[in-house]
């Protein structure tokens, strides 16, 4: 049987793909992460037969009901070659939703023709006169305020999951982003991911924030890009984080070939091709058995790998973040776009997350 999935796209993702054999899979969703998780939720709403489907541990629990928990069918010997702190991000409740994928920090990438200093915090990235590219819609952009937040010292929510984002650090991070973006391209609003990379490689931006997926593009261009550590806060250093995933929904209507097709996808040979590709897959003998190719790449991987062991972090796990972030980046954009202040801002994404949460 065909089976039918839904993938996320992108330059990024893509190149896994070809792990697919003619005729074995027919495609019904592939688009960017936002996209997909709109399609997929009315699709599976409507019973529409989805038999795999790509995801991401922060957006599973908001899709909880339509998932199959996966622990009664994978052995637990499975899931021994892959990152533990990937697999422990792919549960909620208890429950492992999803197996992962690969896992996603950003670093800063530098145009070393135009830069002399490289700004080791986002205080000085301000003060200089660098080009900075960021998203300016949807999750990107929602992850760049919480990074500055939290590497302000602040947080969005406390240990009781209650929302904790109009504060001072949250109206600097606004404002940091605001700055940034008052001098970068007038259309940095409407940018997703691969839109900042596309800056950065065709020279409207002087550094950007990249997650490993975009490196193949930077690898290849006639570019003289060089990594370093993501900017600083003045509390510490901080880089969103997390794990793009695969997951059997509820309407899967080949249950044996789906498990079948994840066992696949977890394996080291596909993560082998999805690393080849720049991502930091999962599976640690497949990331293990990457050969850096450059003193480029080899500095990329171990700023990458830093990153991961000290600077990762993640969302709390709430059924209902989509709501919250998708109020959150709207109203940042509106500061962006100079139709709200800092602080008027955050205390929208206050009174939205309040409203989501109860």
């Amino acid at each position: 049987m065909t089976l039918r999935v839904a993938l996320v796209g992108g330059p990024m993702y893509d190149h896994l793909y070809d792990v697919f054999a003619p005729g074995e899979v027919e495609v019904v969703v592939h688009a960017d992460h936002p996209t997909l998780n709109r399609q997929v939720a009315a699709l599976l709403a409507a019973g529409e037969r989805i038999d795999v489907l790509a995801t991401h541990a922060k957006y599973a629990p908001s899709q909880a009901a339509l998932l199959r928990p996966l622990d009664e069918m994978f052995d637990a010997n499975a899931l021994v070659p892959l990152a533990p702190r990937a697999v422990e991000l792919c549960r909620f409740d208890g429950a492992l939703l999803c197996l992962p994928r690969l896992v996603d920090v950003r670093v800063l990438w530098v145009r070393a023709d135009r830069v002399d200093k490289v700004p080791d915090s986002f205080a000085e990235l301000v003060e200089s006169d660098i080009v900075f590219g960021f998203p300016g819609r949807e999750s990107g952009l929602f992850g760049t305020f919480f990074e500055l937040v939290v590497g302000l010292g602040g947080s969005l929510f406390d240990d009781d999951l209650r929302p904790t984002v109009e504060t001072p650090e949250a109206e600097h991070a606004v404002a940091t982003l605001c700055a940034l973006a008052a001098r970068a391209p007038a259309d940095l609003v409407d940018w997703h991911y691969d839109d900042v990379d596309t800056a950065l490689l065709d020279g409207r931006v002087d550094a950007a924030a990249v997650w490993p997926g975009g490196y193949g593009a930077i690898r290849d261009a006639a570019v003289d890009l060089r990594p370093h550590a993501y900017p600083a806060g003045p509390a510490r250093r901080v880089s969103y984080s997390g794990c793009h995933a695969w997951a059997i929904p509820r309407t899967c209507g080949d249950l044996d070939g789906a498990v079948a097709m994840l066992t696949r996808l977890i394996g080291a040979e596909a993560q082998a091709l999805d690393a080849a590709g720049g991502n930091i897959c999962a599976h640690r003998d497949a990331l293990a058995g990457v050969v850096p190719q450059s003193e480029i790449d080899r500095r990329r991987l171990a700023i990458t790998q830093e990153t991961i062991d000290e600077a990762m972090i993640s969302y709390p796990p709430l059924a209902r973040f989509p709501e919250i972030e998708d109020a959150g980046w709207s109203a940042i954009r509106d500061a962006l776009r100079g139709e709200r202040t800092p602080a008027e801002a955050t205390a929208a994404i206050q009174a939205a997350a309040v409203a989501v949460l109860g």
